[in-house]
């Protein structure tokens, strides 16, 4: 199986690849638009800011690619924000391809933003999740949340619910890192590359 992993400004990569290799996958990291259109599977993970990976995405047409693949694209952190349709943080566009939209937490009761740490994950709604069982712990760190709607396929809350997950066609997305997130992360990626 060709699994490719995009390369762009914002990606935490190398611990992308470690966890694929502790599953026995190897991958091409990427941005070379032919390769990543013949990849079987495709990783869009995320580590920064919405507005400068947006604007280094859009100067390699990446952007307009991502959206046109037809493959699994499993889109970490910031990579699943930038999939969302906008992103309050610095007011970005961003790919559209969920219609959920990406808000900066408030603290309410003094909790802390970013949030940093493990959090459970509830209301699993798809394959992605086959084995991983409800209230799971996964690692996250984010200071902005998409939206609950009808791509939602998995819950967190902090300070309010929001998306931890989201699917739509042959894109998924998880707010959290699951290459960080011990065992159940390293079933998402399983799952990922061979149940969906």
């Amino acid at each position: 199986m060709k699994l490719t992993i995009i390369k762009y400004n914002a990606g935490n990569i190398q611990s992308v690849l470690y966890a694929l290799e502790r599953i026995g996958m190897e991958a091409v990291v990427t941005d070379d638009h032919q390769l990543i259109r013949e990849a079987d599977k495709v990783i869009f993970p995320g580590v920064g800011e919405a507005s400068s990976a947006m604007k280094y995405l859009k100067e390699r047409g990446l952007d307009t690619l991502i959206k046109s693949l037809q493959q699994p694209v499993l889109g970490i952190c910031l990579g699943m924000q930038l999939m969302c349709k906008y992103s309050e943080e610095n007011n970005t566009d961003c790919l559209g391809i969920f219609d959920e939209q990406v808000r900066k937490f408030v603290p309410q009761n003094g909790e802390k933003v970013p949030q940093i740490g493990w959090n459970n994950i509830y209301d699993l709604k798809s394959p992605l999740f086959s084995n991983v069982a409800e209230e799971s712990y996964c690692y996250f760190v984010h200071g902005y949340a998409a939206s609950l709607g009808e791509h939602t396929i998995g819950t967190t809350n902090y300070i309010q619910p929001y998306s931890s997950a989201l699917h739509k066609d042959n894109f998924y997305g998880v707010q959290f890192h699951p290459e960080k997130s011990a065992t159940v992360g390293e079933q998402i990626i399983k799952n990922f590359c061979t149940n969906i």
